[in-house]
């Protein structure tokens, strides 16, 4: 495994990749109301197998992404405000979340690694739509914290910043 601050190995990049995966789905089934996001993660843990970096990145991405959901919420309605969060199907809005928790709070990840994952993990679990909007609300958020328009993971800035018409 490759220090957390140099270049990540194929196994660290495999680690993180599992640990999108167990974070997706702790903060999908919590969406559900039933149990917690870190509750659900740990159930998650318990029955797979351990990869310490896998785990330590799972919580992390839980941890913050439960804990600045609703700054997360507004920054999702501020970036695709035709899309309200609470309108949005349960995995779109647990992607996008889990996405900006990323992107925005834990500095594990170069931001166009994120996302270029988080756009591959909404194609995945949810469509090309999903793709589309994923890539343009990470994109839009993006191009703000860098102050400039230059191309984007998979193509180039548009001025709808990819997010679909409704």
């Amino acid at each position: 495994m490759a220090d957390p601050l140099g270049q990540p190995g194929r196994d660290q990049i495999r680690s993180r990749q599992r640990a999108r995966r167990l974070a997706l789905a702790s903060i999908f089934e919590a969406d559900f109301g039933q149990r917690t996001a870190a509750a659900v993660l740990e159930r998650h843990l318990a029955e797979s197998e351990g990869d310490p970096e896998a785990i330590r990145f799972a919580r992390l991405l839980v941890t913050v992404t439960v804990d600045n959901c609703d700054q997360i919420d507004q920054r999702i309605g501020q970036l695709a405000p035709q899309y309200p969060v609470v309108q949005l199907a349960r995995i779109d809005r647990a992607l996008l979340r889990t996405a900006l928790g990323e992107v925005l709070h834990s500095a594990a990840t170069p931001a166009r690694v994120a996302i270029s994952e988080w756009v591959e993990l909404a194609r995945m679990y949810s469509g090309d739509p999903a793709r589309r909007l994923m890539n343009g609300v990470l994109g839009r958020l993006s191009r703000d914290a860098a102050g400039s328009t230059e191309e984007l993971v998979g193509g180039a800035a548009n001025d709808d910043a990819g997010v679909p018409a409704g």
